[in-house]
């Protein structure tokens, strides 16, 4: 493994999770496929998912270009070649963790202040029934500010040992995946009934009613801070 494939390997990565998510954005547009799942009876705007693309296609960018240029430039800070199971778990845990605490605190904080919530958040907020890739539809400063949460539970880590490179890799994967389904608005069977997990009306009733179930990966920020509902 080289730095160049290690950081192609990354960016790859995020490119098929994404891809997915757009596969996933058209069923939920375009088909009926999903319909008896939809949380709200709103219809979409027209037109809504390719006036929004362009900001969708910029964040995946910085998506891309922060990833991949630290996965080649801090190429030396991972293990590349160690495959230990446990490592692994425990690894991608703790970077779900804090990034999930750090994502509570900034995210009732982008509506605690006022100024940020009509200059930034705002934008996220348009989307009052969202579709998978709506995660995406954010001010690029939110957007960047939303990555600090798994630098920090990675950093966390670097105390210790190396990134496994497989943590970071799952890690990255399933936060895509994950932010993709809750932003579907869709209450779909088995993937809502994962233990621990948020689901989707979780945070589909966030973008709904603008307040509470701040957290985002898990449910437990807003029970011990009192704001879910």
């Amino acid at each position: 493994m080289t730095p160049y494939t290690f950081a192609l390997y990354t960016i790859l990565l995020l490119v098929i999770t994404n891809f997915m998510g757009l596969i996933y954005s058209i069923l939920a547009l375009y088909t009926k496929l999903f319909k008896s799942f939809a949380i709200q009876n709103k219809a979409y705007a027209p037109g809504i998912f390719l006036k929004r693309m362009p900001l969708y296609c910029f964040n995946l960018f910085l998506l891309l270009c922060i990833s991949g240029l630290g996965a080649y430039y801090g190429f030396s800070l991972f293990d590349t070649v160690s495959s230990n199971i446990w490592i692994i778990i425990i690894q991608v845990v703790v970077a779900f963790v804090f990034d999930d605490i750090f994502f509570y605190f900034m995210h009732r904080w982008l509506h605690q202040n006022k100024f940020m919530l009509k200059h930034v958040h705002a934008i996220h907020h348009r989307a009052t029934k969202p579709f998978p890739l709506e995660y995406l539809y954010a001010h690029p400063f939110e957007w960047m500010l939303g990555m600090v949460g798994a630098f920090l539970g990675f950093g966390l880590i670097l105390i210790f040992m190396p990134i496994n490179m497989y943590a970071f890799w799952i890690f990255g994967a399933l936060r895509n995946l994950h932010e993709i389904h809750i932003h579907s608005d869709l209450d779909l069977p088995i993937s809502n009934q994962l233990p621990g997990l948020s689901k989707t009306k979780h945070h589909d009733d966030h973008h709904a009613k603008l307040t509470g179930n701040y957290a985002s990966t898990f449910m437990w920020m807003d029970r011990i801070f009192k704001t879910n509902f």
